[in-house]
């Protein structure tokens, strides 16, 4: 039989479909025993019983699934003419039976709060907060039939419809039930959240108060009490003047009134009810097993709930036990991706790693390192420290900040283990030292060009050369020895020498000469640089492409399965594609978040390349890219004689100097070559993976073969072997949803095991309503704003200042048009910060929000000397 209504000791969080987030938290709590006010809900099938007396209903909510979420003008009719629907059309009798019986049960002298209650709404992943309607202080039958009738309309309101649209919810397939509820009338009202919403402190309970009604806080009328509550003990409190309140009428309805001078500043929750009610919110959220957003009241100074949803919008934390304190660094603003990744990449960077798996983390489509053990002892502290002001000065910032705490620094007398020193640290030194000092600089760049080379086509031709799981087992061997067995002792001595040269370099210009500032000009145009010379060569192809009016045309609208078949059919079109396919022999693993190995490769997806070729033939003058680069060499070479030239009266200063010099400039332009030769390595294995996950679609196993980037490559391998595809259907549709979760994720540069994200801003005096960040190359320049998030169909006109997320080497062709570039993620020696300087324009990077703060269109300043942006005007001024 249809229940049309289910009291609250009737229901549990099992009971979503029958009453809603709302309505099904709040029978949880019933049952569980905390102090919940009686009530009922009106079941979905009551909402779905009255939606079958329309005729109208199923036409309009056709029209609402096919709307754009940016239709408002659209949305808006619709969601008139649904709700103008809904409240004209009658109660169904049984339904009205139901609840009167209900109603009369509690207690018909009583008034009610009626809110709506969807069965999207307060759910682990979109709480839908505010989105309906809710009704306080309703007294009798008639008033609580019609306000359960609004409250059905309110499923329609143009924000509920907009945020299920964007949040791809069927608009069929959400249901409202209505929660009634005996009206409190509280004199303090509030909100607890269960951990710190500000930073994510699951420590850390937040707790707003003011007198009243709750609606005027969450209203957002005024400004509540803030109290927070740390192991039972209250660390912070800022009491705000609060010049109004909500209170309720005796015939029904609310009033809002002024209050009392002395009562404005007054503290509306007293300290003992502070810890009564951290102490209740943190029942709550055992009971339901995450952070939870609750409403609460104090009637006659009891302790009453009147809601509970979970939080939301907390970034998950690694799964380690909260204390001792640890802290995590994201993988992702260290290789300036901070997208979520499918778990394939996921798997394939956790490969990689050269780090013991307890110490890299996975947490919200992306990986967490644990550098705690490293900042525990005072050496890794210094140098770690160190490097990570080159890296990403604010993450620096914030470990350091941790580090000061308490609760840490127990942890830092330890010392260095010196079975690490003699194994990795001595014989790395060994290496540094010889390539300091002993090496040719010059001779370098060719023979690690040509041991890639090699080493490439070794695991290339292995990998063909297999199939079924050897074939994964090589790709995942190739993967995990790849930085122990290859970069470590070939290469990244070089990448070192590059780091120490560029230190020893800066103190000795600052002693020697008085100050620093001419390593800016040695840092240009660096030679051998694999992403500078990948630059280049696209602007080649832009040159080429000016004699090639059809081919450019072509280009425009050319689609990835074709692009080559249909580049033979038009004129020009046999030069352009030869001279675009040696470009893809050479550069073709690479792409934008190029980390994550199911990121479509240049190779595959060529079209992504076009409207950063096309942008650069519009905008930079023929050759220009070669020229600038050649002028750069000269400033370069102009530096280190004025250098030399000053330090003329001492030989042996003058020959330290230039073997400085040409370290930096030589060894600098190696910096990237391990990153290049893991794009080559990533794609080689991809390709791998790809063959199989083939193979299993034509099977039947994969539905696609992409269907593969939701697997792991343990998972794959047993899919190959076992060749059962109900367990992977099922496995893969759930990955693909919380992928899509994920990726509405912003993932904290750095965060602590209690799941607090630590920000610290860096000090100085900088003009006001400036967004500060790090200066990475030196200039001042004012230009329009063009923010990108994504390089692929990205075009940045000549002049035009570059506002990116994070900027990797698939970002690098659009640096010959930008006058400018402003990064929300990057260090000193990060790759856009390293070409900025190359390219001599100036950059600031490590501005949270940036992409947010700085619209398309706005003029703005970019000083790279403070490490300040400022916008002098606005786009929507124009």
């Amino acid at each position: 039989m249809t229940s049309y209504v289910l009291f609250f000791h009737e229901m549990d969080r099992s009971s979503l479909k029958e009453a809603g987030g709302k309505g099904a938290n709040l029978g949880e709590l019933s049952q569980a025993g905390f102090p919940v006010p009686e009530g009922f809900c009106v079941t979905t099938s009551a909402y779905q019983t009255f939606l079958a007396e329309s005729g109208e209903i199923d036409a309009l909510l056709d029209a609402l699934n096919d709307l754009e979420p940016q239709d408002n003008e659209k949305c808006r009719q619709l969601g008139s003419r649904l709700r103008g629907l809904l409240e004209s059309m009658p109660v169904p009798e049984e339904i009205q039976k139901a609840v009167r019986g209900a109603w009369q049960s509690i207690g018909t002298e009583q008034a009610y709060a009626v809110r709506s209650s969807a069965t999207a709404e307060d759910l682990p992943t979109a709480s839908f907060a505010g989105q309906q309607d809710t009704y306080l202080n309703i007294r009798g039958e008639a008033e609580l039939m019609e306000h359960i009738r609004k409250c059905w309309a309110s499923l329609f309101t143009d924000r509920a419809i907009t945020y299920r649209s964007k949040n791809g919810f069927d608009h069929r397939q959400v249901f409202l039930s209505v929660v009634v509820q005996r009206m409190l009338h509280p004199e303090i009202s509030g909100i607890a959240f269960t951990a710190d919403p500000a930073n994510g402190n699951r420590r850390v309970v937040s707790i707003d108060a003011s007198f009243g009604l709750g609606e005027a806080i969450v209203s957002g009328m005024v400004s509540a009490d803030l109290y927070k509550v740390k192991h039972d003990r209250i660390i912070y409190k800022n009491i705000s003047r609060k010049r109004e309140a909500i209170f309720n009428l005796p015939e029904g309805g609310t009033i809002t009134k002024n209050l009392p001078s002395g009562q404005q500043t007054q503290q509306a929750l007293p300290d003992k009810n502070i810890l009564e009610t951290t102490r209740l919110a943190k029942q709550i959220e055992a009971r339901f097993g995450a952070p939870q957003d609750i409403e609460f009241c104090l009637e006659n100074g009891e302790m009453y709930v009147v809601q509970s949803r979970p939080i939301t919008s907390l970034y998950p934390r690694p799964k380690v036990p909260e204390e001792p304190l640890r802290v995590f660094y994201s993988a992702g603003h260290f290789q300036m991706m901070t997208d979520a990744m499918k778990p394939l990449g996921l798997a394939g960077m956790k490969t990689i790693l050269p780090l013991p798996g307890k110490y890299v983390h996975e947490t919200g489509g992306r990986l967490y390192i644990d550098f705690t053990g490293v900042l525990c002892h005072k050496i890794g502290q210094n140098v770690f420290l160190r490097m990570m002001k080159n890296m990403d000065d604010a993450a620096s910032r914030a470990m350091e900040e941790v580090m000061n705490r308490p609760a840490f620094s127990w942890r830092s007398s330890r010392r260095l283990p010196l079975r690490f020193l003699l194994t990795r640290g001595l014989p790395l030194l060994r290496q540094v030292w010889g390539t300091l000092f002993r090496r040719e600089p010059q001779t370098v760049a060719a023979e690690v060009n040509t041991f890639i080379d090699i080493k490439a086509a070794g695991i290339r031709e292995e990998l063909q050369q297999a199939d079924g799981t050897r074939r994964l087992e090589l790709a995942r061997s190739s993967l995990k020895h790849f930085f122990n067995d290859i970069v470590f002792p070939s290469i990244f001595h070089y990448v070192a020498s590059f780091f120490i040269s560029s230190a020893i370099l800066k103190k000795l210009l600052r002693r020697w000469t008085g100050t620093e500032k001419e390593i800016q000009e040695l840092n240009k145009s660096l030679p051998g640089n694999i992403t500078s010379e990948m630059g280049l060569a696209i602007g080649d192809l832009a040159d080429t492409l000016r004699g090639l009016p059809e081919v450019e045309v072509y280009l425009k609208a050319a689609e990835n399965e074709t692009f080559f078949e249909g580049l033979a059919n038009i004129e020009g079109g046999e030069t352009f594609k030869n001279e675009f396919e040696h470009f893809l022999r050479r550069y073709g693993s690479r792409c934008p978040g190029e980390i994550d190995m199911t990121r479509p490769r240049w190779r595959e997806a060529p079209t992504q390349l076009v409207s950063a070729i096309v942008g650069h033939k519009q905008s930079v003058e023929p050759g220009a890219h070669r020229e600038k680069f050649r002028q750069g060499q000269k400033a370069a070479k102009a530096a280190e004689q004025r250098i030399l030239t000053s330090l003329r009266h001492s030989r042996f200063k003058t020959k330290i100097m230039k073997r400085f010099i040409r370290n930096y400039r030589y060894y600098g332009g190696l910096r990237e070559h391990h990153k290049y030769l893991l794009t080559v390595l990533l794609d080689e294995c991809k390709k791998a993976v790809m063959a199989e996950a083939a193979s299993l679609s034509q099977k039947g196993i994969l539905s696609t073969p992409e269907d593969v980037y939701f697997l792991t490559l343990d998972e794959l391998t047993r899919a190959v072997k076992e060749h059962d595809p109900r367990h992977i259907t099922r496995l893969i549709s759930e990955r693909r949803q919380e992928h899509e979760q994920n990726k509405k994720r912003q993932p904290p540069r750095v965060m602590t095991s209690e799941g607090e994200s630590i920000t610290v801003p860096r000090a100085g005096h900088f003009p006001e309503n400036a967004l500060v960040g790090s200066p990475v190359s030196t200039g001042t320049a004012e230009g329009k704003a063009r923010v990108i998030l994504s390089p692929e169909e990205a075009a940045l006109h000549e002049g035009e200042i570059l506002v990116a997320p994070h900027t990797d080497p698939g970002w690098t062709p659009l640096f010959p048009s930008a006058r400018a570039l402003v990064t929300e993620v990057g260090g000193l020696m990060t790759h856009g910060s390293v070409v900025a300087r190359e390219y001599g324009i100036p950059a600031v990077v490590g501005i949270d929000e940036a992409t947010i703060s700085i619209q398309t269109g706005d003029i703005i300043r970019v000083d790279g000397e403070q490490g300040t942006v400022e916008i002098l005007k606005n786009e929507k001024e124009e």
